[in-house]
């Protein structure tokens, strides 16, 4: 017969139960996280140095955090261009996407959010504020934008809101567009992008190292129309498509791929293919130049399809992701056919390869490559990890680095934005769309007489009037509201310090920083 405890004793013995197994399994889970890279380690796949790259890319584990003197100590680019470390405190940033208006956006799958950079008027070389825009999401990666909406792939889903370009703010609800999408096993990412033909592509990686796929649309490039309806698969065999963008002088697709693991430090290479509708790309049975693979056997759709080579050849193992072509206007003659590829590099080779942004130029001679970016691997010790590429609107590049949390920004000539306090373009407008409340009984005077004499106390006037380059805020109230400058006070961008600031302080030193522009600071005693 069995016998049922009472109440409260079961009911304890049984939680107690399930707490046991929880901790044995979160045990389990730590012993499997710790004995992969110990055993890629031991049998000599990896070396020692790559053990953070190993994390980094099984739990999105950052880097050491990187400066603006280490920037310039220690990355090179091409001869004519100009590098400075344009945002940082910006732990796993990924994929990079500018808005109409010229924001910049940065997704962050393991911190499931996307972070809106506020364009960089003031000219000082970094973004005016660094906000959250969206977060709550599963795991998003890739995001473009057509008319008012801005579209987001989540790790299981595609998305949309409304978004005002102007205000760089959401208008709207977020809609599910295609949902069921799979997520399961190791590249688990979705990149989409909305071409010429006013189509959404969307590519997703594989599950695993080499295998036979249940759900076909993995390792696949689709396409659907822009209310996720009529989903058609454009090509298969692409183990790890992360970056695609087109050509501008001829409209074809292309796309990198990453290669399998585990056939030895320098096989098979990693891909660029250029993507042609219903194409074969040869994962799993075929690596490189279509040499078969050595633990898939023969493709049993052989009769149906061949496998289509890349157009270039990556060295093994490092990782191609991000990619775009270049819009040539500013730039020396040899980027006029041009784009930017990011190699996160290698993490299962004895010697770590990659860990740059690379140039790809297109010639009747077919695709050079070139080093573009270089200094994140120093004789193993691994600073970076690039992994998106954008043009902005001011021409420049913008390169994102999950491993440093960091955005570098790389010009050609002369840099204004590096060498003068005001840039000579349109200011964004964050202009408090309503009064904020505590403003209805404030004593504006004399909150402005305290405001001054936090910024003396603090030396703001060292940064933001003395010197041969100081940043100037003249304007200040024609660009920002009350809102937007006590965002900047509480979390600032670098070199600006952080200030213990109560809320009526941040609040004093907002007012004073807009009062009318006839009030010169100086009269604040």
């Amino acid at each position: 017969m069995r016998r049922t405890l009472p109440p409260p004793y079961g009911f304890a013995i049984y939680e107690e139960n399930n707490l046991k197994k929880l901790m044995i399994g979160l045990v389990v889970v730590v012993v499997l996280i710790a004995s992969i890279p110990l055993f890629l380690l031991a049998t000599g796949t990896i070396d020692s140095s790559s053990l953070r790259m190993v994390m980094n890319v099984m739990t999105g584990m950052g880097g050491p955090a990187t400066s603006a003197a280490s920037v310039q100590l220690n990355y090179r680019v091409p001869e004519g261009f100009t590098l400075q470390l344009y945002a940082s405190d910006l732990p796993k940033a990924r994929f990079l996407r500018f808005t109409p208006d010229g924001d910049l956006l940065v997704s962050r799958p393991h911190s499931g959010d996307i972070v809106l950079l506020r364009r960089d008027a003031d000219g000082d070389g970094h973004p005016d504020a660094v906000e959250t825009l969206i977060d709550g999401l599963r795991r998003p990666l890739g995001m473009d934008f057509f008319e008012d909406w801005l579209y987001i792939a989540e790790s299981n889903r595609i998305g949309r809101v409304p978004f005002d370009s102007n205000s760089g703010t959401l208008n709207g609800e977020y809609q599910p567009l295609i949902e069921g999408l799979t997520d399961n096993g190791n590249h688990w990412s979705k990149t989409i992008r909305i071409g010429r033909d006013n189509l959404l592509y969307l590519a997703q990686g594989s599950t695993c190292n080499i295998c036979t796929e249940e759900d076909h649309r993995r390792a696949t490039m689709m396409r659907f129309q822009l209310d996720g309806s009529e989903p058609e698969t454009l090509a298969t065999g692409l183990r790890n498509s992360v970056g695609f963008d087109w050509a501008p002088w001829s409209g074809e697709l292309y796309a990198t791929d990453n290669g399998r693991d585990l056939l030895g430090d320098d096989f098979p290479p990693c891909e660029l293919n250029r993507i042609e509708q219903n194409h074969f790309y040869g994962w799993p049975y075929f690596n490189g130049d279509n040499i078969p693979d050595p633990d898939m056997g023969a493709d049993p759709l052989s009769a149906q399809r061949k496998p289509t080579a890349p157009a270039h050849d990556f060295r093994a193992h490092n990782a191609p992701l991000g990619m775009t072509f270049l819009a040539p206007e500013g730039l020396p003659a040899q980027y006029q056919r041009s784009a930017l590829v990011a190699l996160h590099g290698s993490w299962n080779r004895s010697d770590p390869d990659g860990y740059k942004v690379v140039s790809l130029h297109w010639s009747d001679n077919g695709i050079e490559e070139r080093d573009f970016l270089t200094g994140f691997n120093l004789d193993g010790n691994i600073r970076g990890r690039p992994v998106d590429v954008a043009q902005g609107p001011d021409g420049a590049i913008y390169i994102s680095d999950d491993y440093a949390g960091a955005i570098y920004r790389v010009s050609y000539g002369q840099d204004s934005a590096a060498s003068s306090p005001v840039l000579a373009i349109p200011t964004v407008d964050r202009l408090d769309a309503q009064a904020p409340s505590w403003l209805a009984e404030a004593d504006l005077a004399a909150m402005a007489n305290r405001g001054g004499e936090l910024y003396q106390h603090h030396e703001c006037r060292s940064c933001h009037e003395q010197g041969e380059n100081p940043k100037l805020l003249g304007g200040l109230s024609e660009r920002l509201g009350y809102k937007a400058v006590i965002e900047v006070l509480k979390a600032p961008q670098s070199p600006m310090p952080i200030y213990p600031l109560s809320e009526i302080e941040q609040r004093e030193l907002a007012v004073f920083l807009l009062r009318p522009p006839h009030e010169d600071v100086n009269t604040i005693k």
